[in-house]
């Protein structure tokens, strides 16, 4: 057999059973999920919240509204600054009482 062929179908082999890559590209790994945020959202439309802290970003907080629409809060507002501080406490208290 040729070299060259056997050289080619090698390296066929190799390209077709090698793994996927399933990295995102850097310009996506690199953007901030919340580009605006907003300073009032009904607490009574919320169906749950979400926090992310990556590098790049600053704090985000995405709120899923119970008509499944996403929004992201200002970290700053005043209800969830009280919201961030009572789930803090609480976390505090059981773990007082497990030790």
């Amino acid at each position: 057999m040729d070299v060259k062929v056997l050289a080619v179908m090698v390296l066929l082999t190799v390209i077709t059973h090698s793994p996927q890559i399933t990295a995102k590209p850097i310009s996506l790994v690199e953007r901030c999920w919340c580009r605006s945020t907003l300073n009032t959202v009904p607490q009574r439309n919320i169906r749950e919240i979400k926090f992310l802290h990556t590098p790049n970003c600053p704090f985000q907080v995405i709120a899923k509204l119970k008509n499944n629409r996403e929004v992201c809060i200002n970290p700053k507002t005043k209800w969830l600054q009280q919201y961030l501080k009572n789930a803090i406490n609480k976390i505090k208290k059981s773990r007082k009482r497990s030790n």
